[in-house]
């Protein structure tokens, strides 16, 4: 299959590779059609998916069922009258359902919108508006379906909430029930119904710094970017086990669990659990023969300190490692304890991996690695001038009037701001500084804004800081990134009191609850620190700088 897409698929070395990497584009790619119903003509038996939960139960799925699979969801979704261009919200955990409904909407040509399960209804209300949601896809939870219930009323455009589950109540429509009696068959679209490359095909929301989270559009051709990630960087083979850790409702889902590693053919693991167990995903792994593995820095973290000897590592072949920088005292834990050496790559909600280690240069811990073929990558200033080796500065993508990457979002949906801020002088700027030493090799230093990296989660500020001022006992607050050995950072608030208040160890628990309450759980600051005033600039901007400074000396 990949070399359909590939002028050449083996090199001889890094510079072979960067210099003649060549991804051959057709018109009107499809994902869907072209790869996964590709793969099940080709052979409708080769597997696709192994489906495993908390109770070790397990499901397979060959790419003949996906394409069905997703033909009688394509076909209920247009029944219900989602039609190109119609944007549809996913909050199906790992679920089947999930890789079901992207491979459905994007035959439709609607666009698909994960998202995580934790979002609670203010953030519902938010995404639905925003986006112009017409549908919502959950799976059967309480939780879930409660801030559904209270975002409802708000929710502009949205006409239908399906449940993917056991147990749907009246008001919603029953996912599973009602998708067995479309056909398996779905017609690829022609005219003005097939899609373009460049139309939109999938959109996620990231959190940012200043204001609520930005909208990330991908077009059709995103899949065809991630064949350098899964193919080159993790190390994925046909028909082999790839797991990575992550939830439907992240980037990381497209970057590890279904684009580029169906290209390539092989085996994805959906890792359905309600709870993260290390004990559990080691048993798991050495049940299942992995070949390959991925996952944030925190899972590492965690893995060190568990048995590493209930699991036989010698099926695994390749480990890889991103979300963020990966401490060098892990990475030498981990390879003492398996023999496996993790690689560390770097990208962003926006991209496909920019920046990783290969196999033809030798690892340095800690480095992120070298620039993929694909993107044409410089460091620089603030004036935009290129960095020398040594100096740290912004990542950027250039020459974009000349080569706009497969792989590189569309563009900030609706944020003419926001496109004006990252795209200037033919160049796309991440937003992350690095150093590059004199080996070609970069160093990943941190982000130009405060978005805080806990557990692989992206949190922006302020959210948190906007859930905290609704309690009443908040004046003013600064949410920043503290550091921590286990998670690589976590949130921490910076509280100013308002009048007739004072602190306390119960004032703190309360105050993280009223978080958990308003906002995504995994938001709330784990870290709370009472103090008379906050750090301010002249102008009376908060120095949230001063404050990480403060936390690292």
């Amino acid at each position: 299959m990949i070399e359909k897409f590939l002028k050449r698929t083996e090199f001889t070395s890094y510079e072979d590779f960067k210099e003649n990497y060549k991804i051959e584009i057709p018109d009107h790619f499809n994902f869907a059609f072209d790869v996964v119903d590709e793969w099940a003509r080709q052979d409708p038996l080769k597997p696709a998916l192994v489906w495993v939960n908390d109770n070790d139960e397990e499901a397979r799925y060959t790419f003949r069922d996906m394409m069905e699979m997703s033909n009688r969801a394509a076909n209920f979704l247009r029944a219900k009258g989602i039609q190109k261009g119609d944007a549809v919200l996913l909050m199906l955990k790992q679920r089947v359902e999930a890789w079901v409904c992207f491979l459905a909407l994007h035959k439709i040509g609607a666009i698909c919108i994960p998202a995580t399960f934790q979002l609670k209804a203010h953030d519902i209300e938010y995404r639905c508006n925003a986006a112009s949601v017409k549908m919502i896809i959950v799976v059967d939870d309480e939780g879930m379906l409660a801030s559904i219930e209270q975002a409802r009323p708000k929710c502009k455009t949205l006409q239908k909430v399906c449940v993917v589950g056991e147990h749907v109540k009246e008001g919603y429509i029953d996912f599973r029930k009602e998708v067995k009696i479309f056909p398996i068959t779905y017609p690829r679209p022609t005219g003005e119904e097939r899609n373009e490359n460049t139309d939109p095909m999938l959109m996620y929301f990231s959190s940012g710094t200043t204001g609520m989270p930005k909208m990330i559009l991908h077009n059709y051709l995103y899949p065809l970017g991630h064949i350098t990630t899964a193919k080159y960087w993790q190390q994925v083979e046909d028909g082999g086990l790839h797991l990575t850790m992550s939830d439907s409702g992240w980037a990381k889902f497209g970057w590890g669990k279904i684009y580029g590693q169906w290209i390539c053919g092989a085996v994805i693991v959906a890792y359905d659990t309600e709870k993260f167990n290390p004990h559990h995903l080691l048993t798991t792994m050495n049940r299942l023969r992995l070949t390959t593995f991925c996952a944030p820095p925190t899972i590492y973290r965690f893995l060190i300190k568990e048995d590493l000897s209930i699991c036989d590592f010698s099926s695994i072949k390749h480990c890889s490692i991103a979300g963020e920088p990966l401490n060098p005292a892990v990475f030498d834990a981990f390879y003492k304890a398996t023999g496996l050496k993790v690689t560390e790559g770097f990208g962003q909600t926006e991209t496909t991996v920019i920046l990783a280690n290969y196999p033809w240069f030798p690892i340095k811990p800690g480095s992120t690695g070298k620039p993929s073929p694909l993107y044409d990558i410089d460091l620089v200033d603030e004036n935009g001038n290129s960095c020398e080796d040594g100096i740290v500065g912004t990542i950027v993508v250039r020459n974009l009037s000349k080569h706009y990457p497969p792989g590189l979002f569309q563009t900030y949906y609706h944020d003419d701001e926001a496109n004006a801020r990252s795209f200037q002088h033919d160049y796309y700027s991440t937003g992350d500084t690095a150093w590059r030493d004199s080996d070609g090799y970069y160093w990943f230093v941190g982000r130009n804004d405060d978005v805080i990296k806990c557990s692989g989660y992206r949190i922006g500020p302020f959210e948190v800081e906007s859930a905290l001022l609704t309690h009443p006992s908040v004046l003013e607050c600064a949410v920043t990134a503290a550091p921590d050995p286990i998670r690589g950072q976590v949130v921490k608030a910076t509280v100013v009191l308002a009048r007739g208040y004072t602190p306390s160890e119960e004032l703190k628990k309360e105050l993280q609850n009223h978080v958990k309450a308003e906002t995504a759980p995994y938001k709330y600051p784990r870290i709370l620190e009472f103090v008379d005033e906050l750090p301010k600039t002249i102008s009376g901007k908060i120095k949230r700088a001063q404050i990480r400074q403060n936390d690292h000396a």
